[in-house]
């Protein structure tokens, strides 16, 4: 558990859910995690000192994303900590709900701001800080692979980030840095508040051949493989974290 001994890692949406449990397993490795977050100071605190409770090397910081400027202000704030990076997790993103024709322009602009076009600007604006050898890895979904029509603009920008991911691979290659994608099913986190009903969870369960939700310690764990050297030969790859979710339609 120390494959990522003197790397600095930076986690985008850190404070909760899947990006807490990537920067808890990425500090579990050794690595120094920027815990970066939105609003919730408290949150990003909380997992900044469970790192450190665990032995573990971490910092919070705070940029709001989707928003003009924000890759600037993010890595703005990470140079206050760190003079450079090893690990980028593009992890932070919106939920986006609604059939075509119920999407308003306004909720799909945001949609893609957060999830499409701020991780293109925080790679560009990362480009100079990436060190070679690098890792960079794009939270996707599993919506991109199983049609859901009530998340039609979630979906379009989640694919967006994939052919991203296969592009920048070819583009970063020279300099040894791979950049793939995971693509989550449905994760049990505090986002997903319906879980509260068993009927729902048990409906939720039964898409995986496994019979169980995801944990985000599920996509954690993926994550650690691609941010390792293990993780060398793999680029421009969309891994699927799922349980199998969908092999049978």
């Amino acid at each position: 558990m120390n494959r990522l001994h003197g790397k600095t890692a930076l986690v985008t949406g850190a404070s909760r859910g899947i990006g807490r449990a990537i920067a808890l397993r990425l500090a579990a490795e050794g690595a120094r995690v920027g815990v970066h977050y939105a609003r919730d100071d408290a949150a990003a605190k909380k997992t900044v000192a469970a790192i450190e409770a665990a032995g573990g090397s971490a910092f919070a910081l705070r940029a709001e994303l989707g928003v003009p400027g924000d890759a600037v202000a993010l890595w703005a704030a990470f140079d206050e900590y760190a003079d450079g990076v090893d690990i980028l997790v593009n992890n932070a993103g919106v939920a986006g709900h609604g059939t075509i024709d119920e999407v308003t322009e306004d909720a799909y602009d945001r949609v893609f701001a957060v999830n499409a076009k701020a991780p293109f600007f925080v790679i560009q604006e990362g480009l100079d800080r990436l060190r070679d050898d690098g890792r960079i890895v794009n939270i996707s979904s599993g919506v991109t692979k199983v049609a859901f029509p009530g998340m039609t603009a979630y979906a379009a920008a989640k694919g967006a980030v994939e052919v991203l991911t296969l592009t920048l691979a070819k583009t970063l290659g020279p300099r040894g840095i791979t950049v793939n994608a995971v693509s989550p099913g449905t994760i049990e986190t505090d986002i997903h508040p319906w879980m509260a009903d068993p009927d729902a969870k048990a409906a939720a369960a039964a898409y995986s051949v496994f019979d169980r939700v995801g944990q985000p310690e599920d996509v954690a764990d993926a994550v650690a493989f691609l941010a390792s050297s293990d993780g060398r030969w793999v680029t421009g790859q969309n891994i699927d974290v799922s349980g199998g979710s969908g092999l049978g339609i």
